[in-house]
């Protein structure tokens, strides 16, 4: 395989435009843990279609593609209303409120759906946020 981020082709973002992506809240997650162990991927944009449903992470842990990431919370799950491109660096809001910007992309429950993880400064879980189902998602 010639991945080219892999092979570090990329000297700058090759995103010159791109759609944000919407969506909605599906599920709000509780809970925590210290040694979640997510392996994220080398690939620093995923392509999410519409319906799809995939997972929100946050960590306080400040880590990239191809790190692992232990110290998280539980945000909830979101469907896709419009299929676009999401990468690392984009900010993510739930209900207007920014919860941080996206670290990478665990692939442990593929193909059922991707773990979108986010940094943010506080490990809060979406329950504690008192998010609700259908709070709106837009990451870009």
């Amino acid at each position: 395989m010639n991945d080219p981020y892999k092979k570090g082709m990329f000297k700058a973002n090759p995103y010159a435009k791109k759609k944000p992506l919407k969506g909605n809240l599906v599920v709000v997650l509780d809970g925590k843990y210290d040694e979640r162990g997510l392996q994220l991927i080398p690939q620093p944009s995923r392509c999410l279609v519409a319906d799809e449903v995939h997972e929100i992470i946050l960590t306080d842990e400040d880590k990239k593609p191809g790190d692992t990431v232990n110290k998280i919370a539980y945000i909830g799950f979101f469907t896709v209303k419009e299929s676009t491109v999401i990468i690392v660096g984009d900010e993510v809001k739930i209900n207007g409120q920014v919860i941080g910007k996206i670290a990478g992309f665990d692939e442990t429950h593929m193909p059922n759906h991707y773990n979108i993880v986010i940094y943010g400064n506080d490990r809060i879980s979406g329950n504690e946020r008192s998010l609700n189902l259908n709070d709106e998602v837009i990451i870009g």
